[in-house]
């Protein structure tokens, strides 16, 4: 465990903490809550005593139906030769995953920058992440992915709508990484907890649709993010048939079955559907308009690639200070926070992770304005000195 890096958001809100009144443009969760038709199931919860007693390991038969609905409208996935898997999160979903698939010393290859819980997990069991960076836009590099394949590979993993980029990769790319797997007997872990969010046009593309992806595609879903669930811990994984019974165990010997109070809400969140997280995305688009002007106003100071998903920028700050030394300042003298690349496997440079959807517009436009206010300061002298 001494080799897993602490996890970054306890450490910024600790900083947050030690100085009062600071907005936060850093945890990647949304404003909103879970809708009506999520609290209205807890009474169903309630009226069967049995629901206190465990349930099913994979999660309970309502809600595996209605995600097996929601795969084939939404994200275009069959379920023949494939099972869904209930998890206390889409975390746990990855943990899973990656316990199901590998062996201590075995190799799983990662995009840079990668998503730090991702890192973290595959150190935790024993395994290498193998980094691939992506190019200057942050989008896929199929060739250097194949490149990086070796006979201890197991695994190679995207996340699109990308955290921490918030670009959202192209079908053609996720087609070609997915047959890449196929051809050299790997799995394609697929993260696709930002599916709903997209912008300008951008499309969401579900490996699992893939033909014949069945079989070494792993999709990895949750609700914390489109249904405002992010305490309610509930994800799923879709995974080839093969794996249900060492996914079965993992889970079984962890969490024995997700909280089924959580279970019935997350059933009442997708009769909901997408449309609930939908209407909520006239004022995140508003706030990520502010934010992206604002960022632009100052490109002399950092470079921002385009960002059509999820919700973050990811800028980099062209100044030597590292990106912990400048979230640091940031939180000290302008009372606005923000995450460090440096968390994201970026060391070169100093990037940020700016992120959108957690604030009401006022609070949010405020930290904004401090944000720009800090880099102006901070960036210009620093970069002069330099």
């Amino acid at each position: 465990m001494q080799a897993v890096q602490t996890p970054i958001i306890p450490v910024v809100a600790d900083l947050i903490a030690q100085n009062p009144g600071t907005i936060s443009l850093g945890q990647g969760v949304v404003s909103y809550g879970p809708p009506a038709a999520a609290i209205a199931q807890i009474s169903d919860f309630l009226a069967k005593p049995d629901n206190h007693k465990y349930q099913f390991i994979q999660g309970i038969v309502p809600l595996r139906e209605a995600i097996a609905e929601k795969l084939k409208a939404d994200n275009g996935i069959e379920m023949q030769q494939r099972q869904v898997v209930v998890t206390a999160g889409s975390n746990m979903g990855f943990l899973n995953a990656v316990l199901a698939i590998t062996s201590p010393g075995d190799e799983v290859i990662l995009q840079t920058p990668y998503y730090f819980n991702h890192e973290m997990a595959i150190t935790m069991v024993g395994c290498h992440p193998v980094l691939v960076a992506t190019d200057e836009q942050y989008q896929l590099r199929p060739d250097a992915i194949r490149s990086a394949i070796t006979d201890r590979t197991r695994a190679v993993v995207t996340i699109s709508p990308n955290n921490p980029t918030g670009v959202v990769y192209s079908e053609a790319a996720l087609r070609e990484v997915n047959d890449l797997c196929r051809q050299r007997g790997i799995y394609h872990i697929s993260d696709e907890a930002y599916e709903y969010f997209t912008y300008d046009g951008a499309e969401h593309f579900s490996p699992g649709a893939i033909a014949d992806s069945a079989n070494h595609t792993i999709c990895l879903y949750s609700l914390s993010k489109a249904y405002g669930f992010a305490s309610w811990r509930i994800g799923y994984m879709v995974i080839p048939a093969h794996l249900l019974a060492s996914v079965m165990k993992i889970q079984d010997t962890n969490v024995i079955c997700p909280a089924v109070v959580s279970q019935y809400a997350a059933l009442g969140a997708l009769q909901a559907g997408s449309d609930y997280c939908r209407s909520q995305l006239a004022a995140i688009v508003e706030v990520r308009q502010q934010l992206q002007t604002a960022l632009q106003s100052i490109s002399h100071l950092c470079t921002v690639p385009p960002a059509n998903g999820a919700f973050y920028f990811l800028p980099k700050v062209h100044t030597p200070l590292s990106s912990m030394q400048l979230v640091d300042r940031l939180i000290r003298d302008y009372r606005v926070a923000a995450i460090p690349g440096s968390a994201f496997g970026l060391d070169t440079g100093c990037y940020l992770r700016v992120a959108y959807a957690a604030l009401q517009k006022e609070t949010a436009i405020e930290g904004i304005d401090r944000l720009i206010r800090g880099l102006t300061d901070l960036v210009e002298p620093a970069t002069a000195a330099h």
